[in-house]
């Protein structure tokens, strides 16, 4: 039975990009260290990784991360979702926006839907026996998380404090749900945590 996977890099104090996000600063100032177990991590990193994108039969995202992935500094064809080659078969990824593009550099992959809920319902559609994964940005993490549409919350704990930037988890924000752990693998450059999520 196909889940609704939360899967995110995190800092140490709870930030998912660093401060002053843009189309050509995609992850904030010092951000690019939330993502160095994708690129330089070990054998034990890239396993992480490369289940993920084996198990993933579509994706739920939000339209600030699809302006940054779709601009000019953006996936291409040697990079695409999952940091897999553009050629190799890519989900169908669903963009959570009110207001819809008129074009895409990336092509017709991309599915624009008006709420979270919404995206998660045609994304379970679309992945057949796999799991539907909700890769951020925070933002649109965060609303599926507290809406109760995640099964499974995954976080891959990066060993930097960034300081500022975006929240997974605003201050203010009640949860509504409580977690268990089930699964963990500790690399030098992430603390990859696993949590069935336990709906309130």
């Amino acid at each position: 039975m196909s889940q609704v996977v939360v899967d995110i890099s995190v800092s140490l104090d709870g930030y998912v990009t660093g401060p002053n996000v843009g189309l050509d600063n995609g992850l904030g100032d010092g951000g690019e260290a939330l993502h160095y177990w994708v690129f330089q991590g070990t054998a034990a990193d890239t396993a992480v990784l490369d289940a993920a994108f084996e198990a993933t039969g579509a994706v739920v995202q939000g339209r600030n991360l699809f302006d940054i992935i779709d601009g000019p500094q953006g996936w291409n064809d040697e990079l695409g979702y999952g940091a897999k080659p553009t050629g190799e078969v890519n989900p169908p990824i669903f963009v959570v926006t009110h207001s819809a593009p008129e074009n895409t550099r990336l092509g017709d992959r991309f599915r624009f839907v008006d709420s979270p809920a919404e995206a998660i319902r045609q994304a379970l559609a679309a992945a057949g026996e796999k799991d539907v994964y909700v890769m951020g940005g925070g933002q649109v993490c965060h609303q599926v998380l507290t809406a109760g549409l995640a099964d499974v919350l995954r976080l891959h704990v990066a060993p930097v404090v960034l300081g500022a930037g975006t929240r997974l988890f605003p201050a203010e924000a009640a949860t509504g749900f409580t977690l268990e752990l089930a699964d963990a693998v500790s690399t030098p450059a992430a603390q990859h945590l696993t949590y069935s999520i336990v709906k309130a």
